[in-house]
């Protein structure tokens, strides 16, 4: 064992650069990095710079290292699609080979047998972003007394159900999600993920609650994690990393309320004496920002990272590794709403380093899965994808 524990920090969406094929989803030319880079000026982000965050990709308003520390290139990804989930489950290790189902709408059918099982009547059923739909249909759903609920989708895999904490209440919703969750495990209408979308009415705007929940499908096989788990090593899964999973592979699991919360969370961690993989999702930069097509407040989400990262990279022990990445990109500046085919970046930093160097570009997220197996004297599963870089780390 190289490292005792490993600390991987998903950043969501931080893409840096069009993939090779970006061109079959729409996405030529994005680039979530260089364009946030362009709408920051001065842009105030020292260690992912020191971390080679600018020798992966040259910036233009943030101050370059010149001499960065650790390891730093591109991934990338060689599952189809460019959604939350794939990202995820290729890093440790799955390769998916059929994209998850998206709507622009659901079918009459599904919503009838919702409405049926549930007893709601649905209201919205489109694709919109989550502020749009609140604004839009809040107040009907409210004055229905809990007769209606709002039912919309994104051009993610997803189905998502707002409800009112006060008068629908967060045990009807999650009940009806669940609902939600078992209707779609048919074929035809399997989307990845069903997210209860809770939210308030203070002072006439509409405030989504940190009370998100997300009802996903299992992976396909098992994981990384799952070898891990059933080793006896811990895997502490912060922000949504448990519900990507579906709770495989996981032995505990905290909620984030947002990416500061995600980062003090694991400074937390930190100050535990585990053996094992800290794997943390940081959601805020895709769904605040990159979503919402804004670069500016993306930058200062970045910027506030920036700080708390100094923090866990002063807590550091000799024998931690820490894996910065990201799943995807979603680029503020692209048309659109939807997530972007990127390159993701991966930086590999530990104390106990005597060199740095820059990687070669990966052809799989599983790069880091299967490095930490190999850390830990695992082997990867017949149906893992992705290598180890552990000897190139010295």
């Amino acid at each position: 064992m190289k490292y005792k524990r490993i600390f991987t920090i998903v950043i969501d969406s931080f893409g840096v650069g069009a993939m090779y094929n970006a061109k079959e989803y729409g996405d030529e030319g994005t680039n979530t990095f260089a364009h946030i880079d362009q709408n920051m000026n001065p842009f105030m982000i020292p260690n992912l710079m020191k971390l080679g965050l600018g020798q992966i990709q040259k910036s233009v308003h943030a101050q370059i290292d010149e001499h960065p520390m650790g390891y730093y290139g591109k991934m990338n990804e060689l599952s189809v699609g460019k959604d939350t989930m794939t990202g995820h489950w290729e890093m440790m290790g799955l390769h998916i080979t059929e994209p998850f189902i998206t709507f622009e709408h659901f079918p009459d059918e599904l919503i009838h047998e919702l409405e049926t099982k549930t007893g709601h009547i649905v209201i919205g059923n489109k694709a919109s972003s989550g502020t749009q739909i609140l604004e839009e249909l809040a107040d009907e759903e409210i004055n229905s007394n809990s007769k209606k609920m709002i039912v919309y989708t994104s051009a993610d895999s997803v189905l998502q159900i707002c409800g009112n904490e006060q008068t629908m209440g967060l045990d009807e919703l999650y009940r009806c999600c669940q609902i939600a969750r078992d209707i779609t495990m048919k074929p035809e209408w399997k989307v990845g993920r069903i997210i209860a979308r809770p939210y308030v009415k203070e002072n006439g705007k509409f405030i989504r609650t940190s009370n998100r929940h997300d009802y996903a499908l299992s992976p396909i096989g098992k994981t990384a994690l799952d070898v891990l788990k059933e080793n006896d090593f811990d895997v502490i899964g912060i922000g949504k990393i448990n519900d990507i999973f579906n709770g495989h592979g996981i032995s505990e699991s905290l909620h984030s309320n947002s990416s500061v919360h995600g980062m003090e969370q694991t400074l937390e961690i930190m100050k535990k004496d585990f053996t094992g993989l800290c794997f943390v999702n940081l959601v805020d930069f895709d769904a605040k920002w990159g979503h919402r097509r804004n670069p500016i407040g993306y930058g200062k989400e970045l910027e506030s990272f920036d700080v708390l990262l100094g923090q866990v990279l002063n807590d550091l022990r000799d024998d931690d590794l820490l894996i910065i990445t990201a799943d995807h990109g979603n680029d503020p500046c692209h048309t659109g709403t939807d997530h972007t085919k990127e390159m993701v970046p991966l930086m590999v930093y530990s104390k106990s380093m005597v060199a740095s160097n820059a990687l070669p570009i990966q052809d799989s997220f599983g790069t880091i899965g299967m490095t930490i197996l190999d850390n830990f004297g695992l082997k990867p599963l017949k149906n893992h994808v992705g290598h180890s870089i552990l000897n190139n780390l010295m």
